[in-house]
């Protein structure tokens, strides 16, 4: 992992206490996980929220409770003013009872985290959300080949744009990323900063695959 860049992985226990990490969430944070209907849902939530705060709390050397949120346009949860003035950026996915958090001092983070299955309609989704050249690859590939290059290309481009901010609201197939697992890509975002980004992919526990996109060191 390069140098200021962090990825923590953790699992919800049934032991954990689900009180504690209640107090630590905000007004609107409670209110948000009373919305969820099912139990297990609520629950989830709870503890990836207060495992966020946990985190950034031990980097910025405050009390987790005390941390402010807010989101950009698109929906990317950010530090609030004044803490966002350190330069940590983070993001989150989770699967199932699996959390899996990126923290970024020297620039903006993206991670994404799916299960290792086979994906209904994967040959209709890719051929709609993969850019023509990553949808030509895609159909040259054997059958046997083509469920986990699917979930490595989706989730590759899951973590791109929500390292960018931009989640869906940048269609899926206007860029490319590359297929090999442990190829290391660089994308050149098409605005003023034209900042390059690594794209890696890894497996964070046993089922799952995932995928980190970060700014490229410049």
């Amino acid at each position: 992992m390069e140098a200021g860049i962090e990825v923590v992985v953790t699992r919800l226990l049934p032991e954990q206490d689900e009180g504690e990490s209640l107090a630590l969430l905000s007004a609107e944070e409670r209110d948000r996980a009373n919305r969820f209907v099912l139990n297990k849902d609520r629950r989830r939530f709870i503890m990836r929220r207060a495992g966020l705060r946990r985190l950034l709390g031990e980097r910025l050397k405050v009390p987790p409770s005390s941390i402010g949120l807010t989101h950009r346009l698109h929906g990317k949860p950010v530090l609030s003013p004044p803490l966002n003035r350190s330069g940590l950026q983070f993001n989150v996915s989770h699967c199932e009872d699996l959390a899996v958090y990126a923290l970024s001092s020297r620039g903006e983070i993206g991670i994404d985290v799916e299960a290792l299955r086979v994906t209904e309609e994967a040959d209709r989704i890719a051929s709609s959300a993969f850019s023509a050249r990553e949808h030509q690859r895609y159909t040259a590939l054997r059958p046997d080949e083509k469920p986990l290059a699917f979930l490595t290309w989706w989730t590759r481009k899951e973590a791109f744009v929500k390292a960018t901010g931009q989640g869906l609201s940048r269609p899926l197939g206007t860029f490319d990323v590359s297929l090999a697992p442990s190829e290391s890509t660089c994308i050149v975002q098409d605005d003023h900063r034209k900042v390059q980004w690594h794209i890696c992919s890894f497996f964070p526990a046993h089922g799952c695959i995932a995928a980190l996109a970060h700014e490229a060191l410049s």
